[in-house]
């Protein structure tokens, strides 16, 4: 059976149409020769193993209508192609083998009229397990199969308006091979405004003892949120300091700069960029982005949040991201309690990321450690706004709290430590861990917009 839906009003008039279909057929159900549903009713033990896993899309219509909308659990949102465009197609990562049996394709009012559904082991060589050659839209479902692979997609080689391809949800059902779908769980550890100009001769100095707990926790990869060295971060400071203590982990480490990198005598982020070279300018640029799992990271220099460059970038880079969760780190936070206070050079970028459905924000410059709950780039507290985590507390001397902002649920100031992560492929959570090994804050847990 076919269920019309839509609401979408430019495409009205092809709607009008397609809903008068059963009157102008007396209603007469009507089968098309090359449906795959006619098997009976999915088994209640189909599990829906497609949601918020990493999708991909031959062509986007515009930025917020990106493949991983139609993954995302939520029917009013969609992926839509781009318009008077064959063929085209959507594309899910299962991440793990899994038997297909069931699929559910929910049309926005710009439907494919043909295409095959289709799996893959590697992503390359695809098999055609359902697909329809007359279709008219609204939602089909197409039960009883029995295909087996890790990658699935929709093929649409004809449109069945002027417009694109356009999808709410793409649903599939079935089981992973062990039973069991992957968590894709990984750690990481956290932190900002770390290196003072100390050693562990002093037992004054923080930043040693943080590097020795970060060491402990043995993460996938580590990430700095600026001002890695203290005072003006010259390349002898750098080698003198950081380099004794967190330079342990430098290959693991993907750092962003922070004023503090600023003040170089040398230039601006001169120590920083001799210092990490190609790990903190992977794609040229004090700013950049990598993936882990069903995470798209993505490393800002705040520094020049006013330059249309950086801002153009992230725009284009998340228009092309295909995982379901994103996290973004920089320096200066939009929102703190501290001595620093709101940082509003950060809210441009904040209605960006809010507008790409971003989970996670992680900042420092002020020495403390703060967590807020979800909300908007205004301050309003929202059930599908950003977290963001304040980690200041990686060596440099602590801040004091001044002014609680709206939504803040936790403050620590005066304890040194990290941050450590637990990211899986639908949420993420963390603890604050302090040089002492002792769990100063657990988050609640958070699942993935």
């Amino acid at each position: 059976m076919r269920l019309l839906v839509s609401n979408s009003p430019r495409r009205t008039a092809v709607l009008a149409f397609v809903a008068a279909l059963p009157l102008l057929l007396g209603g007469v159900l009507v089968a098309y020769p090359d449906r795959a549903d006619a098997g009976p009713a999915a088994s209640q033990a189909d599990s829906l193993v497609s949601q918020g896993k990493p999708a991909t899309a031959s062509s986007t219509e515009s930025t917020s209508l990106g493949a991983a909308n139609a993954f995302d659990g939520d029917p009013d949102t969609r992926w839509a192609s781009a318009e008077g465009k064959d063929p085209q197609w959507i594309r899910v990562d299962l991440g793990a083998t899994a038997t297909v049996s069931r699929v559910k394709l929910n049309w926005e009012a710009a439907y494919a009229s043909s295409y095959r559904v289709e799996v893959s082991d590697d992503g390359a060589s695809w098999t055609r397990i359902a697909g329809d050659t007359a279709g008219n839209g609204g939602t089909d479902d197409f039960t009883g199969l029995s295909g087996k692979g890790r990658y699935l997609r929709m093929y649409g080689t004809a449109r069945g308006t002027s417009y694109g391809y356009s999808l709410y949800e793409f649903e599939v059902y079935g089981a992973f091979d062990g039973g069991e779908p992957p968590t894709g769980k990984f750690t990481v550890v956290a932190a900002g405004d770390i290196a003072e100009q100390c050693t562990a001769s002093s037992s004054s100095c923080a930043h040693p003892k943080t590097a020795a707990q970060a060491k402990k926790i043995n993460p996938k990869f580590y990430l700095t949120m600026g001002d890695n060295q203290y005072d003006d971060a010259r390349i002898s400071d750098f080698r003198a300091y950081y380099d004794k203590t967190w330079g342990a982990f430098k290959a693991k480490t993907h750092p962003a700069p922070g004023n503090h990198e600023t003040y170089d005598p040398a230039g601006v982020l001169a120590g920083y960029k001799a210092y990490f070279g190609a790990i903190a300018y992977p794609q040229g640029k004090p700013y950049y982005s990598y993936d882990e799992g069903n995470w798209h990271f993505i490393a800002l220099d705040s520094n020049s949040f006013d330059q249309s460059a950086q801002i153009d970038w992230l725009k284009a880079d998340l228009a092309h991201n295909s995982k379901g969760c994103i996290a973004a780190y920089w320096h200066h936070p939009l929102f703190s309690s501290g001595e620093h206070g709101n940082q509003p050079v950060g809210k441009p970028v904040w209605k960006i990321l809010y507008g790409a459905k971003a989970d996670l924000v992680l900042n420092g410059h002020d020495h403390h450690y703060e967590r807020f709950a979800p909300q908007n780039p205004d301050g309003e507290a929202k059930a599908d706004g950003i977290v963001e985590v304040l980690g200041g507390m990686g060596g440099a001397l602590p801040y004091k709290i001044e002014e609680v902002q709206p939504n803040s649920q936790k403050r620590i100031s005066g304890k040194y430590g990290v941050l450590k992560f637990d990211f899986t492929d639908t949420g993420y959570s963390w603890q604050n861990i302090g040089t002492d090994g002792n769990v100063n804050d657990t988050s609640p847990d958070y699942r993935c917009h």
